[in-house]
């Protein structure tokens, strides 16, 4: 790694400490293992850089599976009705075997968010309940944390173009990479240290939250007053952690949030979403619902509806939620002032809840438990895990004790 201050680096000097970074504290890949690799076809410069390191990391394969969006958007186009329902199974299966296998995974996003914007949302929705169920097997070993993962980002025209529409794409595409670099804190003297340090003081605040033992949390905001009841023996996470083969990673680079599992049925009250969401090349914007014991019994959009109700009526866990995360609106993600319009960074910016799918690793000893025990915690169960934001500067969040006391947590956004 280059000893020249951030700012004099050259643009592949800088791809080379985010690769660094990818592998080193995203992964920490170890000797001997294998990597599974998915990334846009706008990625392979920087993928290029990725393979290199975690060869250099020891690495005994490196397998990139690469997206194509105009390829994507030619299905929608040009395939027959029936091929919605279906998902090559042969790959769902090969991914599954290689995290059995203790192959590492690596996700790069950065896809065009808004390529499915005038497509069918039917058929949305039923390519991706496809995609889901083909996936479970291999999903459920990166929910569980079995093994060592991570996702972080890199620049598209495309996205590009969506976060910065009045920049000619060339400088558009330049500025989306800068504001990636620094909230995927590469630009200290030292990456791996500067995030050895973040890691430790996201801990002490999840180590507060976990001795707090909160029985429910009070989200209060414009346009929103909802109560979000925890899992039974729930546990907040953030930062890195170790996974199920005794390897530390940091599963998403950037993070800020301190999270844990709601319960799926005590969940009451409304909630407005503060940022658009993008979904599958979907936008969906000023989401609105109402939770009746834990399942969202009312919701809306003023863009994307249809692809909202289609979301959560894929499962009945769906409708339920599987994640709460408290971000503080100092964020440096927050104070930079983009939408980022992926969920890898706005959910960084905002205490956010998430659709479906809980995590095992929210549950104490939940690991270990099979799908029912889970739930009978009150842990979620669906095909899906989508995050939405609805935090801001004006929210404040108040800790509710099982007796029903309250205590302030949060006020206008920040830790109190």
């Amino acid at each position: 790694m280059s000893n020249k201050p951030f700012a004099n680096l050259t643009f592949d000097e800088k791809l080379d400490r985010l690769a660094l970074v990818a592998v080193r504290v995203g992964l920490n890949l170890q000797e001997g293992q294998e990597v599974v690799v998915t990334a846009s076809l706008d990625h392979i410069p920087f993928i290029r850089k990725v393979v290199a390191e975690a060869y250099k990391a020891g690495a005994y394969a490196v397998t990139v599976l690469y997206q194509d969006d105009v390829a994507a958007l030619a299905r929608y186009q040009n395939a027959p009705d029936a091929a919605f329902d279906y998902t090559p199974k042969w790959l769902a299966d090969g991914i599954a075997d290689a995290f059995r296998s203790n192959a590492a995974r690596l996700g790069i996003t950065g896809a065009n968010p808004a390529l499915l914007k005038d497509q069918d949302p039917s058929k949305i929705s039923r390519a991706n309940v496809a995609a889901s169920k083909a996936m479970k097997p291999a999903m459920e070993l990166v929910t569980r944390h079995a093994i060592n993962w991570s996702i972080l980002a890199g620049a598209t025209p495309a996205w590009a173009k969506l976060v910065f529409p009045d920049l000619p794409e060339n400088e558009a595409v330049a500025r989306l990479w800068d504001a990636i670099f620094s909230a995927s804190r590469i630009t200290g003297d030292d990456p791996v240290a500067d995030w050895k340090q973040h890691g430790e003081n996201i801990m002490k605040r999840v180590a507060l939250l976990n001795d707090k033992r909160y029985h429910a949390l009070h989200f209060r905001g414009p346009g929103t007053d909802l109560v979000v009841g925890l899992a039974d023996d729930h546990l907040w996470a953030g930062g890195g952690g170790v996974c199920g083969n005794g390897i530390f990673c940091n599963a998403n680079i950037p993070t800020e949030e301190c999270f844990t599992t709601p319960h799926k049925d005590r969940v009451n009250g409304t909630v407005t979403a503060s940022k658009p969401l993008s979904h599958q090349g979907t936008l969906i914007e000023n989401i609105s619902v109402r939770f009746e014991n834990g399942k969202i019994v009312e919701a809306h959009a003023t863009a994307g509806e249809e692809a909202l109700k289609k979301l959560i009526a894929v499962d009945d866990g769906a409708s339920r939620l599987g994640e709460v995360a408290l971000v503080p609106h100092s964020s440096p993600i927050a104070q930079s002032g983009l939408l980022f319009w992926n969920t890898l960074f706005d959910e960084n910016a905002a205490s956010h809840i998430a659709l479906g799918q809980a995590y095992a690793t929210c549950i104490k000893d939940g690991e270990t438990m099979d799908e029912a025990t889970l739930n009978s915690k009150g842990a979620n169960s669906s095909l899906i895990h989508v995050d939405w934001m609805i935090g801001s500067g004006k929210m404040d969040v108040h800790g509710v004790f099982a007796d029903g006391t309250e205590e302030p947590l949060m006020r206008l956004g920040e830790w109190v």
